[in-house]
Formats: structure tokens, C-alpha cells, sequence
């Protein structure tokens, strides 16, 4: 399987800085293509949201360089996802001790997926998302928010949810939270497209619209890629999405 990538993120039209992370690291093995994808939000109502994301991105890149190798020789995505939950509970302590002695509350969402050997582990914080698709749009990832929980009760309807006030309530995120317990999602790698994208790419817009755009029928190449991508993120501007927008596509051809 071959594996193309591309991010793009943008600050939006309200906020100052940009606190969304986005990484992609892409390798080969005697196995085949092997590809990380992250996105991180920094929490936009946190002071210094950006320095959590960041701290996070940093991490992973580092695991792929200097990890990575060592887990190829006998790959086991489960024992990755145990050794990822690990990482981000040790990284939820350094981020909360640090925003205690600069007594500011910061944190960060985490969305990250690794390619390798026909299959994928997803592990996941927050409402950052994660999506394949095919013949349609297809979210992998659960929402850990207040009211997608309240969704899956049967308290609110998915509409309902959509417009509601404490939409963006998270019920943990990494640095915020005493806490964590990552969702951990493992697969067999399928041809066609996955998507990684941050909260603000996806409430101005509807999933119809991103598969429109996005669907692998509309993916010839890295270029025509970035270009739906980028007219999306235009789009989500054009609407008043005042948080800040992170993408990233994966196209398995």
C-alpha cells in the first residue's frame, strides 16, 4: 500500500495565535510504507493551549524517530497503543505540573493514528476526530464531550447536540484532566481516504460536504488534495468559525 499525506491548518478568523498541532511522519520498512499521523487541539479557552499541543507533537515525533525502529522488528499495534496510552498519561502530569508552576491551565486534544503493515492503531482524547472514507463518511473516533455522551444516553438528539451550549465541553483532555483513560481503535488498512481534523473544521460544515470534497473519487494526487482541502478550510472561514481549523488527509492508493 502507498500512503499520501497532506496537512494544512490555519489560525481562523478570530484568534491571535494558532494552538492546533498537526504532525505527519512517513517512513519505509522492509514491510512496506509506514506513516504517523497526529492532530492535536490546544484548548482555545486555556491560556497557552498552543505550549500543551506542541509539547504533545514534540513527543510523538521524537517516538517515531528513535521508538518506531525498535517496534518494526516485530510489530504489535496493541502493544503501541498500550505504550501511546502511557506516553500521554505521563505527558497529561509534566503538562498539568508545568501549567501549575506558571499558574496558567493549558491542555490539548490528541488524535493520533499509525499506519504500518496493512493495519492502523488510532488513539484518541477529546473531540479531535478521526474518519475513514469510502462510499461514505465514516467517523471512527467517539466525541468525548458532554453532550455526545448525552447523545449516546438518549438524553439529546444529534441536532439538538449540534447547537447546544456546552457542545465543546470536553469530558477529558490531556494537561486539564486528573485523569485520563485514551480510546484505543485498531484496524486493517482499507484503499481509499482517511481524514484527521480538529473541532473547527467540522462545525460550520456538514459530513456531505466533506465527502464530497474529500471522497477518494476526487483525490488523483498530492495537489488536487491539498487544493479540497484548502477550499474547505476557505469555506469554514466564509461561514464565521471563529476556532482555529486543522486537517489532514491520508489517501491510500
Amino acid at each position: 500500500m502507498h500512503y499520501i499525506a497532506i496537512a494544512d491548518t490555519d489560525t481562523g478568523i478570530a484568534k491571535q495565535t494558532n494552538q492546533d498541532g498537526v504532525l505527519i511522519k512517513y517512513g519505509k520498512c522492509v514491510k512496506g510504507e509506514v506513516l504517523l499521523a497526529v492532530v492535536c487541539d490546544g484548548m482555545g479557552g486555556l491560556e497557552k493551549g498552543e505550549v500543551a499541543s506542541a509539547a504533545v507533537i514534540r513527543e510523538f515525533a521524537r517516538w517515531f524517530e528513535e521508538e518506531l525502529p525498535y517496534e518494526l522488528e516485530q510489530l504489535d499495534l496493541r502493544v503501541i497503543a498500550d505504550k501511546w496510552s502511557l506516553l500521554l498519561k505521563d505527558l497529561n502530569r509534566k503538562i498539568a505540573l508545568y501549567g501549575k508552576k506558571q499558574g496558567a491551565k493549558l491542555g490539548t486534544t490528541f488524535t493520533g493514528v499509525l499506519f504500518a503493515e496493512g493495519r492502523y492503531v488510532a488513539v484518541h482524547v477529546g473531540d479531535t476526530r478521526f474518519y475513514r472514507l469510502d462510499k461514505a463518511l465514516k467517523q471512527l473516533t467517539a466525541d468525548q464531550t458532554f453532550v455526545a455522551r448525552e447523545v449516546r444516553k438518549g438524553n439529546l438528539t444529534p441536532a439538538q447536540a449540534e447547537t447546544d451550549k456546552r457542545r465543546n465541553m470536553l469530558l477529558q483532555c490531556i494537561g486539564a484532566s486528573e485523569k485520563i483513560e485514551p480510546e484505543i481503535l485498531t484496524g486493517v488498512v482499507k484503499k481509499g481516504a482517511y481524514l484527521l481534523c480538529s473541532d473547527g473544521f467540522r462545525h460550520k460544515i456538514s459530513e456531505e460536504e466533506i465527502y464530497e470534497a474529500l471522497s477518494p473519487k476526487r483525490l488523483s494526487g498530492r495537489e488536487s488534495m491539498r487544493y479540497n482541502v484548502r477550499n474547505l478550510i476557505e469555506r469554514v472561514k466564509n461561514r464565521k468559525e471563529k476556532d482555529n481549523i486543522s486537517v489532514i488527509l491520508v489517501n491510500v492508493v
